[in-house]
């Protein structure tokens, strides 16, 4: 399959993508609240978030989930680091990989950040637990 090249096919790829690593549900309730305000927003990162960066052929899926859980913790945007633990196990992470990854943020983006982000973390692990026994 050859890389995408225009913009609807940036957003056909965007969206696919985007429905795979976040899921059909947040997806929905995204496009839902779309808006005129936000729509071209929407649009934007469907179509460079999702439709370029997380279709590169560089790093796996799972890679570019682990970089965006420290990042997110580092940055301290918690709705987006719950958001992306859904997302890094869709992509495969165990919940010790994502434990590593929340140990390895307390050295580089301190440790209240990464105590915060295992408080973010258990709930949401705990409760896709739930929903795939």
């Amino acid at each position: 399959m050859s890389e995408p090249t225009t913009d609807d096919e940036r957003r056909e790829a965007g969206m696919r993508t985007r429905r795979e690593v976040l899921g059909d549900v947040h997806v929905d309730r995204a496009v839902a609240g779309t808006t005129p305000f936000t729509a071209d927003f929407q649009d934007f990162i469907t179509r460079t978030a999702w439709g370029d960066l997380w279709q590169r052929p560089g790093l796996a899926r799972r890679d570019r989930s682990l970089m965006t859980l420290a990042i997110t913790i580092a940055l301290r945007h918690w709705e987006e680091f719950a958001l992306h633990v859904r997302a890094a196990k869709n992509n495969g992470l165990t919940d010790e990989e994502i434990g590593e990854v929340i140990q390895h943020a307390a050295i580089y983006a301190g440790v209240p950040a990464a105590n915060h982000a295992f408080k973010v973390a258990a709930p949401v692990l705990e409760e896709l637990r739930g929903t795939s026994a």
